[in-house]
């Protein structure tokens, strides 16, 4: 089997998962590799995520290594069988990778909960609003990459009208709602659109207003992502240097921790509605 070419955060997921299940039962890749017939070099290539790996070789594995969470290893199968080829392939070599295997995490997702200090989900902004804050964007980018970049970010909003579409939560502060990106006009414009988004069954918006003071990670914008069970879940978070995905067990525990803090200082809500159309009316 030929290696991968372009190599995907899903894909080097199951492998990773792969590696934890043999880990658990604690094998060693040669060991492994005896237990299943194998050699060493195809455990290693799999786990690592450079060559595929089919849904009967994942069964059978997590059958060898004992693996007694059946979810799991159905949502690791169903991992494995996909073939599509998603909607942000298109911009593979004009975006950055990770801003492709973004939208491949939400595209897969059951939830999103996410918390935003300084900018509207990306999911929830217009188009707008998009063009304000890619034109700060340090270096600056060419008027080429520029409609790639909003045409990408735009096509993520699909995700909400998906078939089986993840249930969200955004915890959004009252500093990203009162930014004035690109003007009043857009701004007023941004926030009438988020009150829109919030009237969708699936989408929960809540405010983090300044009365409510300090809390954890404020410094940064996190989006916890639900997969098919908890063990595929992962945290996606905004760095100064791009975006990292995390997903260590202690790690994912910490940022659920982090977020129900943050959420139990939102308003509800109502009270958030109620509360976005009051600074919209200031704007």
């Amino acid at each position: 089997m030929a290696p991968r070419k372009a190599l995907t955060a899903r894909q080097r997921r199951l492998g990773t998962e792969l590696r934890k299940i043999r880990e658990h039962t604690g094998l060693s890749m040669t060991q492994a590799a005896e237990v299943l017939g194998t050699d060493r070099t195809t455990i290693s290539n799999t786990e690592s995520g450079r060559f595929g790996v089919s849904p009967e070789r994942v069964r059978t594995w997590a059958g060898h290594y004992e693996c007694p969470d059946a979810a799991y290893v159905d949502a690791l199968a169903a991992m494995a069988a996909e073939r599509i080829t998603g909607w942000w392939e298109d911009y593979r070599g004009d975006l950055a990778s990770d801003a492709l295997d973004l939208a491949e995490l939400e595209h897969h997702a059951v939830g999103i909960r996410a918390v935003q200090i300084m900018h509207m989900p990306g999911v929830l902004q217009n188009e707008d609003y998009v063009r304000a804050v890619f034109a700060e964007a340090v270096p600056p980018a060419s008027p080429a990459s520029q409609r790639r970049r909003l045409s990408h970010r735009l096509k993520r909003r699909d995700v909400l009208d998906r078939e089986g579409a993840p249930s969200c939560t955004f915890l959004i502060h009252e500093a990203a709602l009162r930014m004035t990106y690109g003007g009043p006009k857009v701004a007023r414009a941004q926030l009438d659109y988020l009150l829109q988004e919030s009237d969708r069954d699936n989408v929960t918006i809540r405010v983090i207003p300044f009365s409510a003071g300090g809390f954890p990670h404020a410094g940064s914008s996190t989006q916890y992502v639900y997969g098919a069970v908890p063990q595929l879940d992962t945290v996606q978070t905004d760095t100064a240097t791009g975006i990292a995905f995390l997903d260590a067990e202690t790690r994912l525990a910490n940022y659920r921790a982090v977020l129900d803090r943050t959420e139990e200082r939102s308003l509800d809500p109502g009270s958030s509605r109620d509360f976005i159309q009051k600074i919209a009316q200031q704007v």
